[in-house]
């Protein structure tokens, strides 16, 4: 089996948000791989006390473990609990109901000799190899079907869009959340190798238009997780104008990559 994990600030002067983690279960029997990308808030009060790194470490921390330990458990049961644990860390002081909560993307899969379960929330992605090579991509695409009228303001997407009916989902604090989640089962034997990108490397598709999903995929397979993250941050010093992509500014991205081959 093969796995790589790749994962890079998009400034080195900033901390890293995003948190990727693959877990091989000592029976040997299975495994998981997790990617999140931690929500970097606006400017202004979030409510919190902690940072996005913070919170990202612990939820995926508790994905991690819960998600091996309780291997008989759906995952959307799986990211319910490891919110609620993340939630009842946070303490007194946290206003967990702040729109700006510290939150993240969730992409999520775990497997074994007789199937492959994945989950994606938000604006993630994950790839999946079938045996004769074709790539599926599995996203959650509520936020890039919004108008961009919706997304105006930050005032705009915390009131109406952020965790709502008609909006899109993160995992913040709700653990309800996890019902929002794009989840599925495949036999086993049809799944050979899963990719986990963050949107700082889906930005190779999604912004960049360098090749579709299929693309990307055979990329990474070819040239690695590393080469993926290089070639965007190539792409992005060549955008010199940072043209916004859902109303995302940021010249780089913290960028992660999770290969598995199984």
């Amino acid at each position: 089996m093969r796995t790589e994990l790749v994962s890079e600030p998009g400034v080195v002067s900033r901390p890293n948000e995003d948190f990727a983690s693959v877990a091989l279960p000592a029976s040997g029997r299975g495994g998981v791989l997790i990617a999140l990308d931690g929500v970097t808030p606006p400017d202004g009060p979030t409510g919190c006390l902690h940072s996005v790194p913070w919170f990202t470490a612990r939820l995926g921390g508790a994905l991690t473990e819960l998600a091996v330990s309780l291997m008989d458990v759906p995952l959307a049961e799986v990211l319910s609990r490891a919110i609620a644990r993340t939630a009842d860390s946070h303490g007194e002081g946290c206003d967990l109901s702040h729109p700006r909560t510290p939150q993240a993307t969730v992409v999520m899969a775990r497997w074994s000799p007789e199937r492959v379960e994945y989950l994606v929330l938000s604006d993630s992605a994950l790839l999946v190899e079938a045996p004769d090579g074709t790539v599926t991509a599995v996203v959650d695409d509520r936020l890039s079907r919004l108008p961009r009228t919706s997304l105006a303001t930050d005032a705009l997407i915390d009131a109406n869009l952020r965790n709502k009916e008609g909006g899109f989902f993160t995992a913040a604090a709700d653990p309800s959340v996890a019902g929002r989640a794009v989840t599925g089962v495949l036999p086993r034997s049809a799944v050979r190798t899963l990719v986990a990108l963050t949107d700082g490397a889906t930005r190779w598709v999604e912004k960049f238009h360098a090749g579709g999903w299929g693309d990307c995929f055979t990329f990474v397979r070819k040239e690695g997780a590393q080469a993926l993250v290089d070639r965007v941050r190539e792409l992005e010093r060549a955008d010199a104008e940072a043209r916004t992509y859902l109303r995302r500014s940021k010249t780089h991205d913290d960028a992660t990559v999770v290969y598995a081959d199984l």
